[in-house]
């Protein structure tokens, strides 16, 4: 199967383990070390449903029935027009 970007066009990939944040309304998860092929020339970043799938059942997991996560993290927040 020969794959291409969907941004730039290039055919070359590489595969990588990148953070990704998932969020949902105003919840965030940051998940590390998550595996993806990633395109050698824009950077774009292409995910398999079945890793995108295990991070939103450990989101549910984690926001929604409380189950306690690795590490928290404070994120400051700031309104664009206010700065």
């Amino acid at each position: 199967m020969n794959k291409t970007c969907n941004f730039c066009g290039n055919k070359n990939f590489r595969e990588k383990h990148v953070q990704y944040i998932y969020r949902h309304d105003t919840q965030l998860l940051i998940v590390n070390n998550v595996p993806c092929e990633e395109c050698e020339y824009c950077g774009e970043q292409y995910f398999k449903a079945e890793v995108l799938k295990k991070i939103e059942k450990s989101f549910g997991e984690i926001i929604l029935s409380g189950k306690a996560a690795k590490k928290e993290i404070k994120v400051p927040v700031e309104e664009f027009t206010e700065i």
